[in-house]
This record gives structure tokens, C-alpha cells and sequence, in this order.
């Protein structure tokens, strides 16, 4: 199946956003994509370019973002994919929203929410609340896992995904700076799994938008300009490229997880209970 990175440029009009974010996923489902995933903020702007002050979300329109949001499940209905969009989700009053992924269905439904979970500093003074939990979601037999910005730098987000068996992460990020591309091709290739990378067009020419192989390698790449665009690639288990990775790394390292095949060989090892030598 074929999966999307898009570079979209981000400002603080939601209706633009939208607009750009429509086009972009109407792009997509003309080249054969089924799951495109857009960057963090790419609807409603993220904390400190868009979003000027953590009182700035007092304002927010709300009701513009709920209707933008609509007409992109509209969209996706009507096209037949699926769209992992960045926007903030309003929390209680007095509470700051989450920095969240809204995972759009191809029936035009709102399939479920990643709230991120990992939040800067900065994040936690004023600007977003944290999410408790990781998400998943499958599309044609491949399963998907969400990640956002500095949660590329905590690999237990990325082996806990591979864990719960997911093919490839949607990363989507405000900037896919240098040292967070090394820490994604690491998670890739230690985790044996796809990673797609989301970035706005603003930030770009640092680290354009992507899609990593299960070999901690790139596939393909936006170009590092500012201008809106998307890649795509092909999620294959059976690529004889990714064997190594696929179908034989991934399944031993599960097994030396669990242990069990270390534990049966020293069992069988008349030497493993002498620790008197050197």
C-alpha cells in the first residue's frame, strides 16, 4: 500500500490551512495513497509561530476548526483515503489543549485521536496539556502508530509501538531538524519499521518532509525548499529489500526480548553456574 509525507505551509488562518491540507490529500488520492499524515499544527498553527501566547487559545476559534476539520472527513469519504491531521483539541476550561493527530477514515469518519504525550518544557508552561496513551489504526492488513516532534528523542515511544505490531509511524513534527532525523533512521532501523515524516513548508529547507524503510534508510524526500509538496512511498512486507529488517531482525530481536532462547541454552550449558573463573 502506498503511504504520503506532506509539507504544507502552516499560518494562522484555519481556513487556509484547511484549504492547503485538502489539496494536498486530493493530490494524494490521485497518486494511489491511502494514509497521508500532515505536520503538527498544520490546521489550527502550533504554539509560538501561529499561536503567539497560551492565552491566544482563549480566542481560538473553535467552531472554525470543528468546521474545517468536517470538511476534510468530507473529503476523505468522498476520495477513499485515510488523513492524519495536526490540530489542538480543546480540553475543560482552565486546561490547556492537547497537541493532537486527528486520524480521518476513508468512510469520512473520525477514526481516532493521538494526543501527544511527551511535551517540551516550553509545551507545559501554558501551551498544551499531555495525552495518557498511544493510538493505533489499521488500513489493507498494515497497522499505523502516532508520534509528535520531541517524542522523536524517547525511543520507548517508538519500541513500544513496535511492540503492539505496528508496520510504520506517522511522526509528524513543527521542523524535522537534523538530530531528529538521525534519532527517526535509528528508531527505523532498530524497531525494523517505517516512519513517515511530516514537516511545514516554513521549516523545511532544515529537514524536509519524508519517508523512512525499516532499514533506517531514507526512501524518499521532499525537496529541502519552501514550497508545499508530498512523497510518497510503498509499504511492502514483502520488498526483498527489507528482508533483513523485516523477516529476519524483527522477529529475532522479539525473541531475544522474551528471552526464552538465551534462557534454554544456558540451561543446556553445564558451565553457566560456574562464576568462579575469570
Amino acid at each position: 500500500m502506498r503511504v504520503a509525507a506532506a509539507q504544507t505551509l502552516v499560518s494562522p488562518d484555519i481556513a487556509a490551512n484547511g484549504s492547503a491540507i485538502r489539496s494536498m490529500i486530493a493530490a494524494a488520492a490521485a497518486s494511489g495513497v491511502r494514509v497521508i499524515n500532515f505536520c503538527e499544527g498544520s490546521l489550527s498553527g502550533y504554539s509560538k509561530f501561529q499561536i503567539m501566547h497560551p492565552d491566544d487559545w482563549r480566542s481560538f476559534d473553535w467552531g472554525r476548526q470543528e468546521a474545517e476539520l468536517r470538511a476534510i472527513a468530507d473529503l476523505c469519504g468522498d476520495l477513499g483515503i485515510f488523513a492524519v491531521v495536526g490540530g489542538a483539541h480543546r480540553l475543560a476550561e482552565g486546561y490547556p489543549p492537547h497537541n493532537s493527530l486527528y486520524i480521518f477514515s476513508e468512510g469520512g469518519t473520525l477514526l481516532t485521536r493521538y494526543d501527544k504525550r511527551f511535551l517540551s518544557n516550553s509545551e507545559l508552561g501554558g501551551w498544551y496539556s499531555p495525552g495518557t496513551a498511544p493510538i493505533t489504526f489499521d488500513v489493507d492488513g498494515y497497522r499505523f502508530g502516532c508520534a509528535i516532534c520531541i517524542e522523536s528523542q524517547f525511543q520507548e515511544v517508538f519500541q513500544e509501538y513496535e511492540s503492539l505490531g505496528v508496520d510504520a509511524v506517522l511522526f509528524s513534527s513543527y521542523g524535522v531538524a537534523e538530530y531528529f532525523q538521525i534519532a527517526l533512521r535509528a528508531h527505523a532501523g532498530l524497531n525494523c519499521i517505517w516512519i513517515g515524516a511530516a514537516t511545514p513548508v516554513q521549516k523545511a529547507p532544515k529537514g524536509p518532509a519524508g519517508i523512512i524503510g525499516p532499514d533506517g534508510k531514507w526512501v524518499t524526500q521532499c525537496p529541502a525548499t519552501p514550497e508545499p509538496s508530498l512523497v510518497t512511498a510503498l509499504l511492502d512486507r514483502g520488498d526483498p529489500v527489507y528482508d533483513i529488517p523485516l523477516q529476519k531482525a524483527r522477529p529475532w530481536r522479539l525473541k531475544a526480548r522474551q528471552g526464552d532462547i538465551y534462557r534454554e541454552r544456558m540451561a543446556d550449558d553445564p558451565r553457566s553456574e560456574n562464576r568462579s573463573g575469570y
